[in-house]
Order: C-alpha cells, then structure tokens, then sequence
C-alpha cells in the first residue's frame, strides 16, 4: 500500500497521509508529477497508457499522454518524485536534484509539478513499465492538438502544450535574452 503526504494549500507538509485511492480530506493537498521530454527536433515524447487500470485509481486509460506523471508517494520530495516516475514508467533514470519545476499549476486536490528536459533518446532502448504504458513515440505539438482534439490524448487545455514546448529551456512567465 502506498501512501501520500498531505499538504495545506500553502504546499507546507500537514505531517498526515493517506493511502493511494482514497479521498483528500477537505483543506488537503497532493502533489503531482509531470516530466516532458522533448528532442533537439522540437518533438515530445509521448505515452500511451495502458488499457487496464492499475490499484483502481489510473485514469484516461488506453489514451496518449505527455512522458511521465504520477502522485509523489509519502516522504519524497518532487524531485524524488519526478525521477522514480521517469525510472518506473519508462525505465530513463535522470537526477532532478536541484531542479525546480518549470511550471506548477494548481488542482482541485493538489499541485502539479511540470519538469521539461530536452534529450535525444532512442525510444527502442526504453523500458516500459506495461502495467501503465502500451508504448512510447515522439510527436511534434501539432499531432498532440489534433489528438486532444479527437479524444485519442488526454484532455490538457491547447494552451498548456504550447507552454510545455516553450519551456525546455527557460523559467518564467517573461523571456529573457
């Protein structure tokens, strides 16, 4: 059984958890996960979640995602978090010490950390976690927006992947030269 830390709305730790699959208490907070990797051809890879759910709590099943997400698990930190998401589901090991997130953006439940890292891999090395991802392919921004289009990709808002493949090399809401 895992468990996740709780956190109140200023991100500061309750010192409580819950077990995974059950409801946030009314004023806790979970953190998220997100990591983007995209290829010096400006192309992100992308994910295919599996089609069966996993503990009962995977959503969007058998749709197309960005690289990695998933719930940081009691006492890690989102950087922790960040490399055993990209290890377990994808079999990359990268050290986010000292990163920050490029962005975090607030949910109903929670906060979710977006990291965006830029590296060519070669998608044949990988290896897949298949409780949770079918396969992996590389995709330019255009393919990822017909495909939240027509229902295959999960819902981001169009704005959001534009962001994520403007921030591979910057942080901020401002450019900076």
């Amino acid at each position: 059984m895992e468990y996740l830390d709780i956190y109140d709305i200023n991100r500061s730790l309750t010192g409580k958890s819950i077990a995974r699959g059950e409801t946030m208490p009314e004023g806790g907070y979970r953190l998220v996960v997100h990591i983007v990797i995209l290829n010096s051809e400006g192309k992100m890879l992308i994910q295919q979640r599996t089609n069966y759910s996993n503990h009962g709590t995977r959503g969007f099943l058998n749709l197309w995602d960005i690289t990695v997400g998933g719930s940081a698990v009691s006492t890690e930190t989102s950087q922790e978090a960040a490399s055993r998401e990209l290890h377990e589901e994808i079999g990359y090991s990268y050290d986010f010490t000292g990163m920050r997130p490029q962005m975090t953006f607030n949910f109903p439940s929670g906060f979710d950390d977006y990291y965006v890292i830029q590296k060519d891999l070669d998608i044949q090395t990988l290896q897949l976690q298949e409780e949770e991802v079918q396969r992996v392919k590389w995709a330019d921004r255009e393919e990822i927006l017909t495909r939240i289009q027509d229902g295959s990709f999960v819902p981001y808002y169009p704005e959001i992947i534009a962001l994520l493949f403007s921030a591979k090399t910057s942080y901020g809401c401002v450019t900076h030269e």
